[in-house]
């Protein structure tokens, strides 16, 4: 079955975002977008009315989009979100306590968190890899459909981003000790673990958003 257009401009906008080719101080313009990829305009504005409405955009005061910037409350949100998601994830894989799980898990750590380069957008999906591993081996199509909305747009990359003005080593860091948490068979522990690890999580980025306020 063939693409719609709007899917592939769609695409090329939220890549556009993640390699930070598409900037806060960008304004995006429909027509534009429509001249310079040599298409029509109806697909260049569908597209950026999924972004807008999946919070990726928002309306600018000269006319256009631009990224839209997430609020300190925003960005805890979507974090109390994922707390909500890998946090039943730890519950049902703690109950399921399957060696063959946790080897999997511990071979995917390894794998990801061997890190050629240091650029943010490896760190990235480094991290995004590791959780997704989690929540695929829960069994939850459900649960993996809200992990993938939570972290597949190109927000989650916009918000990582901003941990580049600290040590992005640590977002790597403590994804065998939840491994070692799920081995015990504990769902509280389990479900207390995770929840640490994403406030840690939470704690970083706060300290990358607001590093250059000091």
């Amino acid at each position: 079955m063939r693409r719609r257009l709007a899917d592939e401009v769609y695409d090329q906008l939220v890549s556009a975002i993640m390699n930070l080719e598409i900037g806060q101080n960008d304004r995006l313009v429909q027509e534009k977008l429509a001249s310079d990829l040599g298409i029509s305009r109806t697909p260049v504005r569908e597209a950026l009315m999924r972004l807008e409405q999946e919070g990726v955009l928002q309306q600018s005061a000269q006319g256009g989009y631009r990224l839209h910037q997430m609020s300190d409350q925003e960005v805890r949100e979507l974090y109390q979100t994922r707390a909500a998601i890998e946090g039943q994830v730890a519950r049902i894989l703690a109950e399921k306590n399957d060696p063959a799980d946790h080897r999997t898990l511990r071979d995917t750590i390894e794998k990801e968190e061997n890190i050629s380069s240091a650029s943010v957008q490896e760190y990235f999906e480094a991290n995004r890899n590791i959780h997704r591993r989690f929540v695929e081996l829960a069994n939850n199509r459900y649960l993996l459909e809200m992990f993938d909305m939570t972290w597949g747009k190109a927000m989650a990359f916009q918000i990582f981003a901003q941990i580049d003005n600290v040590d992005l080593s640590k977002s790597l860091g403590d994804h065998m000790a939840l491994v070692d948490a799920l081995e015990k068979g504990d769902k509280i522990e389990a479900l207390e673990v995770f929840i640490r690890h994403i406030q840690d999580g939470f704690d970083l980025q706060m300290q990358g958003i607001h590093a250059t306020d000091q």
